[in-house]
């Protein structure tokens, strides 16, 4: 039984702007239209045995993770765990082998997939993930190790040791990322691989790997999973108990330790989409080795990579540059400097601005709202709220709101108050005052809120009920 783990978390902040907390990397559009969640999930269903997935993730992103299977497949049985924070990989890991060991038995074979990864090469990464799961049925910590194509000091490195009959190589040591001349002398000696951070083993293997090379964090994770409701839909571990887990990568915390450890080499077009550089290469440049995305005017400009969603960009005399534009906010960086592009969400993150964590466009459960207006004196948000969705019961101590309907029919509560409003019907919610939207109806209800008031951020929601668990 192979069950895939699809780990999705983290920020990819060298992908902002379009990259941020709230709508991270595995939700991003690539040149195909596709999500690399969305990739990785088919690719998961794909080697799994009946038809089964596991996705950890925060509870911040559950419904939109959620929502977004459902756009890419109907095929499948789609579980989720949830953390209540982000504790690294090790204790994901043992969470998830902890469930797989409780509903599969403790010879599963479970296949860690990050969520944020690029595979072109479908053929290659399944003969390469049959192989890692006869590995991992004779009790290996395996691991899928990507063959470089070029000296990289981005990844850290595997170097591989004897044969293991044809399936892949004893796993000699775990390197950290190198700097350029000895990633090039990794890269001529023909004996390091790339470390992808895909792992098969027994979920009974790495939890005894843990238990031995990391107890701290096996205690944890064990004192979590006896303290959290393992009979519900999704599984959310408990966050008292994981908040005292210590944080850490199976990496160091297992597979730099352990013995039975083995590679699988794989040639399978492998990319971790880490920086806007890695980004621009799935494009097609022109003669002057510009590529775009979007609608942008080049004049004399060489080498430059351009992203616009929603307006022209346009470029004159430039060189190597990176340029992507999101509507509400702009990068320029220098292609050379495409890994530095996490200093910038640090500062936004130290001055507490929006942009750091929002899109314009935000995803609820209930569907999504788009800023179209942010000024001192007032804030107006355009909402969609699809078919069955019920906003909080909540109110607002600092800011009155306007509702007008623009399509459907919606479902709304004031204080004790019920009304049904239909397009052109509108409602006044006075701060203090309780409210609730839903859409009972099978089309979407489109709504202009105009909020008033001294003070707008999401933080002046106070929730009293939420069927989605948000109180």
């Amino acid at each position: 039984m192979l069950i895939p783990v699809i780990l999705s978390g983290g920020a990819g902040t060298r992908l902002w702007p379009v990259s941020r907390k709230a709508h991270p990397k595995p939700f991003m559009r690539l040149a195909d239209g596709q999500t690399l969640a969305g990739s990785t999930l088919q690719r998961a269903l794909r080697v799994a045995d009946a038809d089964t997935t596991l996705t950890v993730t925060g509870r911040e992103h559950y419904f939109l993770t959620r929502d977004l299977y459902r756009e890419t497949t109907t095929h499948g049985s789609h579980h989720f765990l949830l953390e209540p924070s982000g504790r690294n990989t090790a204790p994901a890991i043992a969470a998830a082998a902890l469930w797989v060991r409780e509903r599969f038995g403790a010879d599963a074979l479970m296949l860690v997939l990050p969520a944020d990864h690029l595979i072109r090469d479908q053929e290659a990464f399944e003969q390469a993930v049959a192989r890692a799961a006869r590995l991992a049925a004779a009790n290996w910590l395996t691991c899928l190790g990507i063959s470089p194509t070029h000296a990289e000091t981005g990844y850290g490195y595997i170097r591989a040791g004897v044969e293991l009959a044809s399936d892949g190589r004893v796993i000699d040591a775990f390197v950290e990322k190198p700097d350029e001349q000895t990633a090039r002398r990794y890269y001529e000696s023909g004996r390091y691989l790339w470390n992808g951070g895909m792992f098969c083993f027994k979920a009974e293997a790495v939890l005894d790997a843990l238990e031995l090379h990391a107890p701290d964090i096996s205690r944890g994770v064990s004192l979590t999973w006896e303290q959290t409701d393992r009979a519900a839909e999704p599984v959310e571990l408990d966050s008292a108990a994981f908040a005292e887990v210590r944080a850490d990568s199976i990496d160091f915390a297992v597979m730099e330790k352990a013995d039975h450890r083995a590679v699988v080499p794989v040639s399978c077009g492998w990319s971790d989409i880490g920086s806007w550089q890695a980004i621009s290469e799935l494009y097609e440049s022109d003669a002057l080795g510009n590529r775009v995305r979007g609608e942008a005017v080049l004049i004399d400009a060489s080498n430059t990579f351009v992203q616009g969603e929603k307006r022209l960009v346009a470029a004159v005399g430039v060189d190597n540059l990176l340029i992507i534009d999101t509507g509400d906010a702009v990068l320029v960086a220098g292609r050379d400097r495409a890994q530095d592009v996490k200093a910038v969400v640090e500062e936004l993150s130290r001055t507490q601005h929006e942009s750091a964590t929002y899109h314009r466009t935000v995803h609820r459960p209930w569907g999504n709202y788009t800023v179209l207006e942010d000024a001192p004196d007032c804030k107006v948000k355009r909402l969609v709220v699809r078919p069955g969705g019920v906003l909080s019961l909540q109110r607002h101590r600092h800011r009155s709101e306007h509702w007008s309907v623009v399509a459907g029919m919606a479902t709304v509560r004031i204080d004790e108050e019920q009304l049904l409003l239909g397009p052109g019907e509108t409602a006044r919610i006075a701060a203090g005052q309780l409210h609730r939207l839903e859409n009972k109806g099978d089309d979407e209800v489109h709504i202009i809120e105009v909020q008033t008031g001294s003070y707008f951020g999401e933080d002046d929601i106070e929730r009293l009920e939420d069927i989605y668990g948000r109180v």
